[in-house]
């Protein structure tokens, strides 16, 4: 929910700012505005904020869709116990495949029993980050 507020206000700001840049450069087009350094300068800064706001909104929007997806439903990650953030890295460098994430976990707990959570997850990241190399 918080997200979904950050993209409101976000893509609201970005609409006013858009506007308000439209206005200033129609006006200074048609030469109802003098062009002098306080224009400059007020229209630099409303390209600024508006391409600032562009990419903090669209990198949001990139980040909220690059989260996994099972079975082509959204799985959310807050439903993993134990060490959620440990588990999240687990599964953002297998591409986003839970069922293989669950399953590595699984075999690490089988080849090193009564170990805690975290440390299953660390473990299984150590082992790919050495298969990679």
């Amino acid at each position: 929910m918080g997200n979904q507020v950050v993209l409101f206000i976000g893509t609201f700001i970005l609409l006013l700012t858009g506007l308000l840049l439209g206005y200033v450069l129609s006006q200074l087009v048609l030469g109802y505005l003098t062009f002098n350094l306080l224009t400059l300068l007020g229209t630099l800064s409303l390209i600024l904020i508006f391409g600032t706001l562009y990419y903090v909104l669209f990198w949001q929007l990139r980040r909220e869709q690059s989260r996994p997806f099972e079975r082509g439903i959204a799985t959310p990650i807050e439903e993993f116990s134990a060490d959620s953030y440990l588990k999240n890295t687990l599964i953002s460098r297998l591409d986003g495949d839970i069922a293989t994430a669950e399953r590595l976990i699984d075999q690490a707990k089988q080849n090193y029993p009564g170990m805690p959570e975290n440390w299953y997850c660390e473990r299984v990241l150590d082992d790919l980050e050495r298969d990679r190399r």
